[in-house]
């Protein structure tokens, strides 16, 4: 029975410290329901191979509550357990794993934003138009879903103050932007459309990568007006109630 105990405390601590030690309150429904979407929101950022490993993080918002992914755990381990959350200062009120070391960028679209979902990710191909140019170039017309040409922000070191504001500008007046050398991120009032802009920004980096190594050959793009037309369209696109 000793060893049994000794066995439970065990496994307690591999998880996090037992509830009674976890600092804030318990997750509520809607919480917990949130939490629930996050994970597999982030298990499938995997699954499309947009990330690898524990690279990238994925966040909603849940009220003054900000639920992230943590640092350094694999996807496929999370459980209904280790749900992880912040207020709008970085304080945390959920869990006992660390946040994302991502944090900074995650509360600084929240703060600015409409946003209720964000998702990061180390896109191959996205991460790879980040190095050669300031902005992606208007090859395709869904970059107006994004509210127009997508830049690239400048470097600066992963989870610091610098790179949240260098994404910012970047960010202004878009839902998404290139972090140069690093990757992607994306935002929405769902975490269905973050995930969904997510893909699209990663196939249009695709896309023009494709099509700019023909040799000879320089792809087409679309002026800044007729992305902006297609954007205007794109806001009524899908079904209606």
């Amino acid at each position: 029975m000793a060893e049994q105990r000794h066995e439970q405390v065990d496994a307690r601590e591999r998880r996090g410290a037992p509830d009674r030690e976890r600092p804030g309150r318990h997750a509520v429904l809607e919480e917990a329901r949130a939490w629930e979407a996050l994970v597999t929101t982030a298990r499938r950022t995997v699954a499309d191979q947009l990330v690898v490993g524990t690279s990238g993080n994925v966040s909603v918002r849940v009220g003054d509550t900000v639920l992230v992914t943590p640092s350094g755990v694999p996807y496929d381990r999370l459980t209904p357990d280790d749900v992880t959350g912040v207020d709008l200062t970085g304080r945390q009120v959920l869990g006992t794993l660390r946040p994302t070391s991502e944090l900074p960028m995650h509360l600084a679209v929240y703060r600015t934003t409409d946003a209720e979902a964000i998702v990061h990710t180390h896109a191959v191909h996205a991460t790879a138009v980040s190095t050669l140019v300031t902005e992606l170039p208007r090859v395709h017309y869904m970059a107006g879903a994004l509210g127009g040409p997508v830049r690239v922000a400048p470097y600066a070191a992963y989870g610091t103050q610098e790179l949240a504001d260098h994404m910012l500008t970047a960010l202004a007046g878009r839902s998404g932007c290139l972090l140069r050398n690093h990757g992607t991120l994306t935002y929405g009032t769902t975490l269905d459309q973050a995930y969904d802009r997510t893909a699209q920004l990663e196939w249009m980096c695709r896309l023009w990568l494709t099509a700019a190594s023909v040799p000879g050959l320089e792809p087409s793009l679309l002026t800044e007006e007729q992305i902006a037309e297609a954007g205007e369209r794109l806001r009524g696109y899908g079904q209606r109630d």
